[in-house]
């Protein structure tokens, strides 16, 4: 029985959903609403094209001196060129990062020398902000590279610590024998 009323009541939705809907029209009737007329399609708003004026030319005025200003910045100080041995000295700079880091992470006793030693070069070496910044840069690339990967000290960060060691004593032996300091 309960199958009968299920198919039945689905056969009455099927038969309804073919006729338009009318629910509008009922409550239109029962409460008196006047039906409304659809809306009209108005385009949006597009503003009208107006053509600028042509540009009025003025009479050149006579030129002046110039006074210089007591208040103008300074000019900016040309940067020298580059040392013959700056692609070295910044890749020392990059060794001195990295051990500045992995020195003290594995308790060496010369933990403390690695920013001294950075610093003694900023100051003999950085000669102008330019300079300094391409030294520092350089530096903290180094100390960076490591801080990211190691956090305790290991067999293959003492081991990166040694090769870091023989390779910025052979660039600095090669820089001091090349160029004199």
């Amino acid at each position: 029985m309960k199958r009968v009323g299920r198919i039945a009541l689905a056969g009455l939705a099927l038969a309804l959903a073919g006729e338009p809907a009318s629910a509008q029209n009922f409550f239109e009737r029962l409460f008196g609403i006047p039906p409304q007329p659809p809306p009209q399609y108005q385009p949006p708003y597009q503003p009208q094209y107006r053509p600028r004026p042509p540009p009025q030319r003025r009479a050149p005025q006579p030129q002046r001196p110039a006074a210089p200003h007591p208040e103008a910045a300074p000019a900016v100080p040309v940067e020298p060129p580059p040392a013959p041995y700056e692609k070295d000295l910044l890749r020392l700079s990059e060794i001195l990062g990295s051990l500045a880091f992995l020195r003290p992470l594995c308790s060496a006793p010369d933990a403390s020398e690695w920013s001294k030693r950075m610093q003694a070069i900023m100051e003999n070496e950085g000669t102008s902000p330019g300079r300094r910044e391409r030294l520092a840069g350089a530096y903290n690339k180094g100390y960076q590279a490591f801080s990211l990967t190691y956090r305790i000290c290991t067999p293959s960060a003492v081991e990166a610590s040694g090769r870091y060691l023989k390779e910025g004593n052979q660039l600095s032996r090669a820089i001091t024998g090349r160029y004199g300091g």
